[in-house]
């Protein structure tokens, strides 16, 4: 009876949320704040400087760009905190990185880096991001249930009509989540190759892979390839204050209309 209960209450939620958000304007100019916190990660870092063009290291131009786009992100989405898993030249290691977006209830998890096809593919260019495959997202279920004390407010049973932690049936909510995670990622990255496209880009699209600083993520989650530093011309570009602008803006404007999405 009790499961019963809970089930019935969990569905009443999920309906009830999915029905009133469907009356929010998606582009209004004040959208509601459902983002609170984005982990930004450079790739890479300390000992592991990545890939190495002719004139940069991946870890160096990746560092940039993030600690630009995340002073952008500061300066113009009011209420937005950013999170960086590195701001220097140290090496976090790849299950640390989105641990630390974990641990501060992170609403998006952002890594940054370069592409490389190495001397034999000096040809290739362009931009890909990538999102966690679904069936590579099982590690999930524990960063899940560890942010589950978010939604334990004061007073949340009377709150949400009987929510119960301890509830088998209640980790449905969960298998919901985890499908909604990967949903919103693939927007995310689809947001991000639109934009990349109107700069002039070339777009390799959204690709799914099992990336292990994705894995353990516990919200929507994205690694975007900026551009082939194999390749002289875009390894310049990447390099140049302008070019970086340009990623910068592109990768702004992607969050943003994420955002007014929500």
């Amino acid at each position: 009876m009790k499961t019963t209960k809970s089930l019935f209450l969990l569905f009443f939620l999920f309906i009830s949320i999915s029905f009133f958000g469907s009356f929010q304007d998606p582009v209004s100019d004040n959208p509601p704040q459902g983002l609170k916190v984005i982990v930004l990660d450079a790739g890479h870092g300390g000992k592991d400087p990545g890939a190495v063009g002719a004139r940069s290291r991946e870890k160096d131009v990746a560092l940039q760009v993030v600690l630009s786009l995340g002073k952008k992100i500061q300066r113009d989405m009011p209420g937005v905190k950013v999170i960086y898993t590195r701001t220097g030249d140290t090496y976090p290691k790849l299950y640390e990185r989105p641990a630390l977006a974990n641990s501060n209830h992170a609403d998006l998890f952002i890594s940054v880096h370069l592409n490389s096809a190495g001397r034999s593919g000096r040809s290739a260019r362009g931009t890909e991001t990538f999102v966690l495959g679904f069936n590579n997202m099982v590690n999930q279920d524990v960063a899940i249930r560890e942010n589950a004390s978010i939604l334990l407010e004061d007073n949340y049973e009377e709150n949400y009509g009987g929510f119960d932690p301890n509830d088998p049936s209640t980790y449905i909510v969960f298998q919901l989540m985890k499908r909604q995670y990967r949903d919103k990622s693939i927007k995310l990255a689809s947001y991000m190759q639109a934009e990349y496209t109107r700069s002039g880009r070339i777009n390799r699209g959204v690709k799914e892979l099992p990336l292990a600083v994705l894995k353990t993520a516990g919200m929507p989650a994205v690694l975007t390839e900026i551009g082939f530093i194999s390749n002289s011309e875009e390894e310049q570009y990447m390099m140049s204050g302008k070019g970086q602008e340009e990623i910068v803006e592109n990768l702004y404007n992607a969050i943003n209309t994420y955002r007014k999405n929500l």
